[in-house]
C-alpha cells in the first residue's frame, strides 16, 4: 500500500546521511520523492528531445583518434560523493518480492493475498513498478479474453472492472496497396465473449484490487539490480540510486536504492525485461529451447466520427503495406466515446535494416479502408513496445532457485489470437499459488525455495495447452513463400489439425541476425506524412506522456562503446537503429570534427521504454537498463 513508502524513504535517508557524515540537506518526505519522480513528466518536459523540440543530450560518440585526454583528478569533494555511492543500502525483508506491477505481477500478488486470508496466513507481498504510477507503462491493444480474471476475480463486474465494451463482430481482410478483401479468420481469432479494453485502465484497476487485499506497492521504484545468496540463488533486487548526474556523481537530490531481500522474486517485467534477461543468461533457462521471436507493436487511439463508430467492432488486417517476406499485421479495435484502437505489429525477423515499423504504421492509416474510418477524427495518443511472438518454442524454463519469470517475461503470446493479457494473468495465479505453497509449507528448509511446483502447474494447464495447438503458425512464414505460404499453412494448420502435427517448426535464428547488408536489398521510399492521418516521429513521441529527468546517466549503455556501432551497424546495415526505434532515440550525425565520418548519438529522454534496440541491434551491443524510476512514458488510454 502506497502510504507504506513514507517510513521505508525516511529510513534511507537518514541512513545515507548518517554514513557519510554530510551536513547537507536531504528530504526525509516520501510525499516529495514521488512528487519528483511521478511529476517527472510535467517538471521535465514531455516532449521528445530532437531537432525540433528541446535541448537534447548523448554521448556524442565518434570513433576513436589519438590518444584520449586525461581526466581531472577527483576533488576532494568528488572523492566524498564517490563515497556516498558506496554507502550501504536499506534493506527490506519481504516473503515476495514482485517486480512489474501488470497484469501477471498483480495477478500473482493477488492470488498469494486471496490464500493468505483463507488460510489465515501473514504473508508479505512487496511489488515495485518502474512506472510513475500503476499502468503507466502498460500499452496493449487491446481486446481481452475473460479466462483469467473470471478465475481470480470471479465477481470483477460488480467490482467495477473497466471492461465496458463487449467485442460484437469480427472482420479480417487482406490488403493490397488500394484493395481490401474480406478473408476467413481462424478460429482462435473469434472474439466472442472478449471485451476491447484500455489495458493501461485495466492495469490501474487490477492494482487497486491488489492493494484492498493488502499487497503493498510501489511506483516510480525502478528495480536494477538482481541480489544473490552466497549459494547463487536468487535474494531480491534492488532499486536504483536517484539523483546521480551525468557526470557519475550524486547530487544534492541523491538517495541510495534499496534491497528487497525476500524468499521468493517474481520476474513480471514484461517482454525482453531488464532483469529477466539477466536470470535467463545465468541459470541457463533456455536451454534446449528455441531462440524468442519478437515484434514491435505500435498504436494510436483515435476519436473519430460519431458516424463511423461501431462499437464492438474487432477488426484486423494482413498484407500491404509490407511485402510479402516480412510478417505484420494490423489491428483496428472500436470502443468507448467514438473511440478507436488503431496498432500495427511487425516482426522484428524483418530482413530489409532500411524498413521503418513506425512508417510503414503511418502508411497504413492511408489505405482506403483504413482511411475512410480516420478522416475527419483526431489522434489522442501514441505508443510502442515489443512484444514476445517465440509461443511454446521459446518458452524458456520458469523456475530457478529463488525466483521465477511470470508473464512476458516468460512469453506466452498466443500470435494466433493476437493476445497475452489472458496467459500473462494466469502465469501469474499458478506462480502465486506455488509460492504460497512453498512459503508457508511447514516442512520448509533453509534451502532456497524453487517453484518447480509452478513449473508442473504451468505444464499441466491451459496455458500450455493453448499454446501448443498453435506453436506452428508464427514459424511457419519462414518459408520461401513467406505471408503466401504462413497463410496456407495456418490454414490447414488452425482449421484442420488443431496442433495435432507429429511436427513442431523451429524458429531458427534470433532476430537480430535476420538483417541483410544494405547493399544486397533495395532500399525502402516512405511518403511524408500529411499532418491529418500521418505524422512526424517526434510528433507522435510527444503523445505518449514521455519524461525522463536530463540530468542522469544514460540508461542506454553501449556495452563495448561505440565502434561497433559505427563500423558495423552504420558501414554494413545502413544504422538500422534510426529506422526501427519508434521514438527517434537514435541518430547517425556527421562528426564535426572528423569531416567525412559519423558520430552515433543517443536522444536517451525520448525512450518509451519499448526495448526493440535490445532486441534487434545486429552487434547486440546496446543492454537496455532502467532510467530513474518514473520516467518514461504515461500512457492513460492505452
Amino acid at each position: 500500500m502506497i502510504r507504506q513508502v513514507s517510513g521505508i524513504k525516511k529510513r534511507v535517508d537518514h541512513a545515507a546521511v548518517a554514513l557519510v557524515g554530510l551536513s547537507r540537506s536531504i528530504s526525509t518526505s516520501s510525499k516529495n520523492r514521488l512528487s519528483v519522480t511521478t511529476d517527472a513528466c510535467s517538471r521535465f518536459g514531455a516532449y521528445p528531445r530532437g531537432n525540433h523540440f528541446c535541448n537534447r543530450y548523448s554521448h556524442g560518440f565518434t570513433r576513436p583518434r589519438g590518444l584520449a585526454t586525461a581526466a581531472p583528478a577527483d576533488t576532494e569533494a568528488d572523492v566524498e560523493a564517490r563515497a556516498l555511492l558506496d554507502s550501504e543500502r536499506f534493506s527490506e525483508e519481504v516473503d515476495v518480492c514482485i517486480v512489474g506491477a501488470g497484469p501477471a505481477g498483480l495477478s500473482a500478488a493477488i492470488r498469494i493475498r486471496q490464500l493468505a486470508a483463507l488460510h489465515g496466513k501473514e504473508v508479505r507481498v512487496f511489488v515495485v513498478e518502474k512506472g510513475s504510477e500503476v499502468g503507466a507503462h502498460t500499452l496493449s491493444g487491446a481486446v481481452l479474453e475473460p479466462r483469467a480474471l473470471n478465475e481470480l476475480i470471479p465477481d470483477w463486474a460488480d467490482k467495477g472492472a473497466p471492461l465496458l465494451q463487449p467485442a460484437l463482430k469480427d472482420k479480417m481482410y487482406f490488403l493490397t496497396k488500394s484493395l481490401s478483401i474480406p478473408i476467413p479468420h481462424p478460429p482462435q481469432m473469434s472474439n466472442k465473449g472478449n471485451y476491447i479494453v484500455s489495458l493501461s485502465q485495466f492495469v490501474r484497476w487490477l492494482g487497486e484490487q491488489a492493494e484492498e487485499a493488502g499487497v503493498e506497492i510501489y511506483p516510480a521504484f525502478a528495480a536494477s539490480e538482481v541480489l544473490y545468496n552466497d549459494d547463487g540463488s536468487v535474494a531480491g533486487i534492488a532499486t536504483n540510486d536517484v539523483g546521480i548526474g551525468r557526470n557519475g556523481l550524486p547530487k544534492d537530490s541523491f538517495e541510495r536504492g534499496m534491497e528487497i531481500r525476500a524468499k521468493v522474486t517474481l520476474f513480471a517485467e514484461g517482454c525482453h525485461g531488464s532483469l529477466s534477461k539477466k536470470v535467463i543468461h545465468k541459470f541457463n533457462l533456455r536451454k534446449d529451447k528455441e531462440p524468442q521471436t519478437y515484434g514491435l507493436g505500435l498504436k494510436e487511439v483515435w476519436e473519430i466520427d460519431p458516424a463511423k463508430h461501431d462499437p464492438g467492432l474487432v477488426l484486423h488486417t494482413v498484407g500491404w503495406p509490407v511485402d510479402y517476406k516480412t510478417y505484420g499485421g494490423a489491428f483496428m479495435y472500436h470502443f468507448g466515446e467514438n473511440l478507436v484502437s488503431i496498432g500495427y505489429v511487425v516482426g522484428l525477423d524483418y530482413q530489409n535494416p532500411t524498413l521503418s515499423p513506425y512508417k510503414e504504421f503511418q502508411r497504413y492509416k492511408h489505405h482506403p479502408l483504413i482511411k475512410s474510418y480516420l478522416e475527419g477524427g483526431k489522434v489522442l495518443s501514441y505508443g510502442a513496445r515489443a512484444l514476445n511472438e517465440g509461443g511454446l518454442q521459446s518458452v524458456p524454463k520458469l523456475a530457478f532457485p529463488g525466483g521465477a519469470l511470470i508473464g512476458c517475461s516468460a512469453g506466452f503470446v498466443n500470435v494466433p489470437k493476437i493476445k497475452g493479457t489472458h496467459t500473462a494473468m494466469k502465469s501469474g495465479i499458478l506462480a502465486g499459488e506455488a509460492a504460497f505453497e512453498s512459503i508457508t509449507s511447514e516442512t520448509l528448509s533453509t534451502a532456497p525455495i524453487t517453484l518447480d511446483n509452478y513449473q508442473t502447474a504451468y505444464d499441466k494447464s491451459w496455458i500450455h495447452s493453448e499454446l501448443h495447438e498453435v506453436r506452428n503458425v508464427r514459424p511457419s512464414f519462414h518459408n520461401p513463400l513467406g505471408l503466401y505460404g504462413g497463410l496456407a499453412y495456418s490454414g490447414l494448420d488452425t482449421l484442420i489439425l488443431k496442433g495435432r502435427a507429429p511436427w513442431t517448426f523451429k524458429h531458427g535464428s534470433p532476430d537480430y541476425k535476420s538483417l541483410k547488408p544494405i547493399k544486397d536489398i533495395t532500399p525502402i521510399e516512405y511518403p511524408k506524412p500529411d499532418g491529418v492521418l500521418s505524422f512526424e516521429l517526434l510528433e507522435s513521441v510527444s503523445r505518449t506522456g514521455t519524461g525522463h529527468i536530463e540530468d542522469q546517466p544514460i540508461h542506454l549503455k553501449l556495452q563495448r562503446g561505440p565502434t561497433e556501432q559505427l563500423e558495423t551497424n552504420f558501414q554494413v546495415y545502413g544504422g538500422p537503429e534510426q529506422k526501427f526505434c519508434p521514438a527517434g532515440v537514435y541518430e547517425y550525425l556527421d562528426d564535426p570534427d572528423n569531416a567525412g565520418k559519423k558520430k552515433f548519438q543517443i536522444n536517451a529522454s525520448n525512450c518509451i521504454h519499448c526495448k526493440t534496440c535490445d532486441i534487434k541491434d545486429p552487434s547486440q551491443n546496446i543492454d537496455w537498463t532502467v532510467p530513474e524510476g518514473g520516467g518514461g512514458p504515461k500512457y492513460s488510454n492505452c
